[in-house]
């Protein structure tokens, strides 16, 4: 099963660790799936995001960068998966 929420991060970034917490209390309220992929190990991901971490993606879409507003995620949740 693929994940509906992907955080894109990077180690020791302080905002990567509020947007996982941020996905973590959501997802478990939505019971959605998340995952996590840091961009030191995908070097395209590295020259895509570099700039905007912490990414998240909905569905494999961008939905934030830099900061999460979980209300928004909850919304964006709320819609049928699109992939």
């Amino acid at each position: 099963m693929t994940s509906r929420v992907t955080l894109i991060s990077k180690p020791g970034c302080h905002l990567c660790d509020v947007a996982r917490e941020v996905i973590e209390v959501v997802c478990v309220d939505t019971g959605d799936s998340w995952s996590e992929v840091s961009i030191e190990d995908d070097p395209r991901l590295a020259d895509q995001y570099w700039e905007k971490i912490p990414v998240v993606l909905v569905d494999g879409r961008p939905h934030d960068f830099w900061r999460v507003n979980p209300d928004r995620l909850r919304t964006a949740l709320a819609q049928p998966i699109t992939r």
